[in-house]
């Protein structure tokens, strides 16, 4: 069938497509859940349970487990992607997790959170976004580049095995598949202890699921077509800087899964919103508050481009292969937003974000 497909689009179109299906599954289910790494960062940091730790768990877990079992069904070969293939650097891992991480907090969002919300008519986040991709831009090849460079030249993995946990840990795919089910077993638990409502943990488990969805389709078509295509999943942070780059610019490129990625996710929040009546147009609440937004927005853009991923891409999709960078990147990302928030925003009293659709108690308001 996916043959036929391509016959019939060609195969940039056929990526193209996919992104935009996958993006709008993503965007629909992570609008619904309210799947967000910020808010399961905060909630950790300051003990809280609002079922937003558990929602990341659980959309977590379902990303490793359903990536590994097609690994171990032969429909996907890990070693192909880009995260494991190419060489990667760890110090740029660690210092744009980092930067990621007090971004996200200064934001009140991660990437796709931002992209999310901006779906949902939060204009903070549509002027965020665009800073974030602009920073992505920059820092890929514009001022910033330099500085980026520099930093991930400090310490390089090659790729492959050395970049490889399943290989260098000797645990297997199936041990990483069994690692994913330990954490989805964590996920229930919590979650039937927390009264988590079945939008939060039905979403989350989606949102993992398009995860593997990216990974099989783009290896389905690279192993079917002629010319080279990259193997990958989702992520956000280069999506991101092409998107605004096809805006800006006349390019003769071909069109990409990237491409289309951006656009389904949006689309997909913006129909989640509009059928259950969450569409509601929102700004920013004085200087300081947008300053602060930016100025997040520019540390994950920046620190996104440097750890190769953004929480998304790294955090689920690079994980899901058990990359080393991925893995080091989302531990940056946990220790840079836990440690800005108790900084900056730990206040017991405070909301943390919105409650998930079906949520009975422990209701959470939106933070201006």
């Amino acid at each position: 069938m996916l043959e036929a497909v391509i016959d019939r689009l060609g195969e940039s179109r056929t990526l193209l497509l996919a992104g935009v299906l996958i993006g709008a599954a993503f965007g629909f289910l992570g609008q619904r859940s309210r799947f967000c790494l910020r808010s399961a960062v905060i909630e950790f940091a300051r003990n809280h349970t609002g079922g937003k730790l558990t929602v990341w768990l659980f959309a977590f877990a379902t990303a490793v487990m359903a990536t590994q079992a097609l690994v171990l069904a032969g429909l996907f070969d890990a070693s192909d992607a880009r995260q494991i293939a190419a060489r990667g650097s760890l110090s740029g891992a660690a210092i744009g997790g980092l930067l990621f991480g007090v971004g996200m907090i200064l934001s009140r969002g991660c990437a796709s959170r931002l992209l999310i919300l901006a779906g949902q008519g939060n204009l903070r986040s549509v002027i965020s976004g665009l800073v974030f991709a602009v920073a992505s831009q920059a820092a890929l090849t514009g001022a910033l580049a330099p500085l980026r460079e520099t930093v991930s030249a400090w310490w390089t993995v090659e790729g492959g095995a050395p970049r490889d946990l399943v290989v260098r840990t000797g645990i297997g795919h199936g041990g990483a598949l069994a690692l994913g089910a330990v954490w989805l077993a964590a996920a229930v638990i919590w979650s039937r202890r927390q009264r988590v409502p079945v939008w939060g943990w039905a979403g989350a488990i989606g949102v993992g699921l398009t995860i593997a969805a990216g990974w099989w389709f783009t290896y389905a078509v690279s192993k079917l077509s002629f010319d080279v295509h990259p193997v990958q999943s989702l992520s956000f942070t280069g999506p991101s800087a092409e998107v605004l780059s096809r805006v800006l610019f006349v390019s003769d490129q071909s069109v990409t899964f990237d491409l289309g990625l951006v656009p389904g996710v949006f689309l997909g929040a913006f129909i989640a919103a509009a059928a259950f009546g969450e569409l509601k147009l929102e700004g920013f609440q004085g200087g300081s508050g947008m300053r602060r937004y930016l100025f997040g927005a520019l540390l994950m853009g920046f620190g996104g481009m440097l750890a190769g991923g953004c929480a998304v891409g790294a955090g689920l999709s690079g994980a899901s292969v058990f990359t080393i960078t991925s893995w080091i990147t989302l531990c940056a990302m946990w220790i840079g937003g836990a440690i800005t928030d108790r900084l900056l925003d730990q206040r017991p009293a405070d909301p943390l974000d919105e409650p998930m659709p079906g949520a009975t108690s422990g209701a959470l308001r939106p933070q201006p």
